[in-house]
């Protein structure tokens, strides 16, 4: 099982995974942005960069990788990771459905404006170069992509709105939601 944690840059995805973490104490967080950080140290980048989702083998990848983990070490899996495009969500989720993998999806949605403020308070981490003002602007000018992709996400993935409750009360809200799902379905 995988519990995919999606929604963009503020949303409390990362937060949220390590709360959740303590509610699941057999799981572990596999994080799919560590296969594009590998990714980058191989593939030769192009003038300005590029976003690793973009690259073919990332996808495949990040579903090779799930599918190791769980046949090794037999426990959930917890995805904080941000998927905006339809057609990459829809290759990971189908591969890993291919796999016999169950996806737990949940959309982390906060309000814009709290989403920018967030953004805007995130304190950098020493020693890692993602949080510098740079990245602020970079996570700012994707919350225009993800109001595009609200339409189909909230259609794909159970929302779980992160506006105004804290990152303890919505791991519970999603653990309970598994709980009651897996209680539903016999195969669970």
């Amino acid at each position: 099982m995988i519990v995919w944690l999606n929604g963009t840059f503020g949303a409390g995805k990362s937060t949220t995974a390590g709360e959740l973490r303590r509610l699941l104490p057999e799981s572990v967080i596999f994080d799919p942005e560590e296969v594009g950080y590998m990714l980058r140290r191989i593939v030769p980048q192009p003038a300005g960069g590029f976003g690793f989702q973009d690259l073919p083998p990332w996808r495949p990848l990040v579903v090779q990788t799930a599918v190791e983990l769980l046949g090794y070490l037999k426990v959930p899996l917890i995805a904080p990771m941000t998927l905006l495009r339809q057609d990459y969500a829809e290759e990971i989720f189908g591969g890993l459905a291919s796999h016999g993998v169950a996806v737990y999806h949940f959309l982390l949605h906060a309000e814009e404006a709290e989403l920018r403020r967030r953004i805007q308070a995130d304190e950098p981490v020493p020693g890692d170069e993602r949080t510098n003002a740079g990245t602020r602007a970079w996570r700012l000018r994707h919350l225009d992509s993800y109001a595009a992709a609200l339409l189909w996400l909230r259609t794909q993935a159970t929302v779980v709105d992160t506006t105004v409750l804290p990152p303890e009360r919505v791991a519970r809200v999603i653990h309970d939601a598994i709980r009651r799902s897996s209680s539903e379905d016999p195969t669970g």
